[in-house]
């Protein structure tokens, strides 16, 4: 389809909106393409044009998530248009992702009909498999099996294995709907096993999920946690993939900034050198208009030397932040890893001579050495996100005590290997209104705490108080070591980045303090801290209560 855009723009080139249209869609650059296009509609009345226009505009809203836009730009393209085929099966997708499932049927058997050369650049497999989607919405089974069965075997032929994967676990899912267990796990099964020579990490994430779900049915409990853990992994490995490309597209904002404001100075000095140029020919009554001239250009630089000098503040800013975030990674990541060096010394040893109580023993070490080092890199770069802003952060209602249940369900293990034991008393009635991976992170960091600072046959609870009208409040407490009151007071402090622990023998910054502080704060909450030497912690979260939960 590009050849033939191409080929339009060379036949249309005197419409200069048209082919600046064009050019920015074949970029995939949205906004320009909408711009340009919407410019060529108010001013031509060539009908072919205007087809193009229209499809322009659709495929852009379509990508921007505008679907009711995109679908008024489709239903305007005129039934001659040589791409119709392809405004169809837009149309269909649209239909599709609004649940209206009978009408993206009525669309998708439309191209259904059209032979693979009529289709052109359409893969035949996509439409069945949509046609078999709809089916299984509609709960019509049979016809569902018939068109998903369809699409697998042309995939596997074609060899896609993005899409047969996908195909796969549609097809699970439609034997699980029906209750037919033994069928759909094969189909997971082979889900799973493609996923794995997959580069995409959200297929991974799904493909491993279901299984975790397979065996949890199947009350194989030991191998359901397996899969849960490469879960957690896909998402976590995407959630950075995703802060990546964050951090990449803030530091290309901020150099295009930088060459801007360097234009603008230099823009602003060559005019000044040109009005005292100037100045030096001018007669007695032009001298007047040069002062005048000279007045407006100094207030102009003044007004951009205050603009450079607030820049130059926030760049010394974040300067400071990143000669903190050095300092952490100098001293910590040093000493987790050379904690690691000696202990894998001392690993070596006792392979050669067989001790395999002192093997145990060194294995547990490296593997608690190996989660606080992952902690403290996950910590630095959130509060990283959060200092420049790029932290992705949407509140909503949240269940509490579920997203207690999830962040307790990966720490289990850890304190089973220290015999700590553990309550989950929160409220099943409490909602609260905050961003998700905020809190999941604030309880995490919290709930990882008490299990480093806990001794053996500890016991740890997590519990709600009494919540007043606007504010619920969460409790993690636990039986370890506790702190002094001057402790207290220090980790409280809004200036203080890292807080030194009292207990040497522990490896910690107080990032993680700070980070939950800061993103407490953003959620509308508050923190408190009791405490007592020897007897244990106490912390209390206040967070929002979700009002209009009915």
């Amino acid at each position: 389809m590009s050849t033939a855009i191409k080929v339009k723009a060379q036949k249309f080139k005197e419409n200069t909106n048209f082919y600046k249209a064009q050019n920015f869609f074949l970029q995939n650059n949205w906004d320009s393409t909408l711009v340009y296009s919407m410019k060529e509609i108010n001013e031509s009345r060539n009908k072919e044009i205007l087809d193009y226009c229209h499809y322009f505009r659709a495929i852009s809203f379509k990508e921007k998530k505008l679907l009711d836009e995109s679908k008024k730009e489709l239903n305007q393209i005129s039934s001659g248009f040589p791409f119709s085929y392809k405004v169809k099966m837009k149309l269909g997708e649209i239909a599709l992702s609004k649940n209206n499932f009978k009408l993206a049927l009525q669309y998708f058997h439309e191209t259904e009909k059209l032979t693979n050369k009529q289709l052109y650049d359409i893969k035949f497999s996509t439409v069945l498999h949509n046609i078999g989607l709809c089916y299984l919405h509609l709960e019509n089974y049979e016809k569902a099996e018939e068109y998903l069965f369809k699409s697998a075997k042309r995939q596997e032929i074609e060899k896609d294995t993005l899409l047969l994967i996908g195909s796969y676990m549609d097809i699970a899912t439609l034997y699980y709907q029906q209750y037919k267990d033994n069928q759909a796990i094969p189909y997971f099964e082979k889900a799973y096993q493609l996923s794995q020579k997959a580069k995409s990490l959200e297929l991974k994430q799904n493909a491993t999920l279901n299984m975790a779900v397979v065996e949890e049915n199947r009350k194989n409990f030991p191998l359901a946690l397996n899969y849960r853990k490469e879960y957690e992994k896909w998402k976590d490995s995407l959630n950075d993939q995703n802060k990546v490309w964050a951090i990449a597209d803030l530091e290309k904002k901020f150099a295009i900034k930088q060459k801007q404001k360097e234009v603008d100075i230099l823009e602003a000095e060559n005019k000044i050198k040109a009005a005292e140029r100037n100045g030096f020919l001018a007669s007695s009554i032009l001298l007047l208009i040069l002062f005048g001239t000279g007045i407006y250009f100094y207030r102009q630089k003044i007004k951009k030397n205050r603009i450079i000098l607030k820049q130059k503040n926030e760049l010394d800013e974040l300067n400071a932040t990143k000669d903190k975030l050095f300092s952490i990674v100098s001293h910590d990541l040093r000493s987790s890893v050379n904690a690691l060096k000696t202990s894998n010394g001392k690993l070596i040893e006792n392979l050669k001579s067989k001790n395999f109580t002192e093997l145990d023993t060194l294995l547990h070490t490296n593997s608690t050495i190996a989660n606080s080092t992952y902690n403290l890199l996950d910590n630095l770069l959130n509060w990283a996100l959060l200092q420049t802003k790029q932290s992705y952060f949407f509140k909503e209602s949240l269940h509490l005590a579920s997203i207690v249940q999830h962040v307790e369900y990966n720490y289990k293990p850890l304190m089973l290997s220290k015999n700590i034991g553990f309550k989950n008393e929160v409220a099943k009635s409490e909602y609260v209104f905050a961003d998700t991976d905020s809190l999941k992170i604030i309880i995490r960091n919290f709930l990882d705490n008490a299990i480093k600072f806990s001794k053996e046959n500890g016991l740890i609870s997590i519990y709600t108080r009494t919540s007043t009208e606007e504010y619920c409040y969460l409790v993690i407490e636990d039986t370890g070591v506790g702190m002094s009151e001057n402790t207290i007071s220090d980790l409280l402090k809004d200036t203080m980045l890292l807080s030194k622990k009292e207990n040497d023998d522990i490896i910690g910054t107080g990032l993680g303090l700070q980070l939950c502080k800061s993103m407490i704060y953003k959620n509308g909450g508050s923190l408190e801290i009791e405490s007592k030497e020897n007897v244990g912690t106490k912390i209390i979260i206040a967070l929002q209560k979700f009002k209009n939960h009915g």
